[in-house]
């Protein structure tokens, strides 16, 4: 005799693993959501967390391939989680955050990857380099 399977119908979002930071809208019409991480910058990486912080907002003006673009957010991230903690920023971890952005950068700023704001190629040679000799 087979046994029965279980069976679980969901109304709404179902999390199989901790959740932290996260923000959604479900079954909405409309939403405006804003989350603030006020974690501490690091003393002396203040206009660094700026610059990155600036870069994330402007990145998805910059015409990337959507996996260049979340390894750009990724390693910007990175550089801020690395800046942000409580413990001094590890140098090598920061330098290899750095490093990974300026890569996902250098197609736009060679003009490789046409971005799709008016002066994505001059932005994104500026912005490599700010991070460039940062660590």
């Amino acid at each position: 005799m087979n046994e029965p399977q279980n069976v679980n119908n969901y109304d709404g979002p179902v999390f199989n693993a901790a959740v932290s930071g996260a923000q959604f809208a479900w079954n909405n019409d409309t939403v405006t959501q804003n989350q603030q991480n006020n974690s501490a910058v690091a003393p002396g990486f203040e206009a660094l967390a700026k610059l990155v912080t600036d870069l994330l907002r402007q990145l998805p003006q910059a015409g990337l391939a959507d996996q260049d673009r979340e390894d750009a957010d990724s390693a910007a991230r990175e550089v801020l989680a690395t800046i942000t903690q409580p413990e001094p920023p590890e140098p090598g971890r920061l330098r290899r955050a750095i490093a990974t952005l300026k890569g996902a950068l250098a197609p736009v700023a060679t003009g490789v990857v046409a971005g799709t704001a008016v002066g994505a190629q001059e932005w994104a040679r500026t912005a490599i380099e700010h991070l460039t000799g940062i660590v």
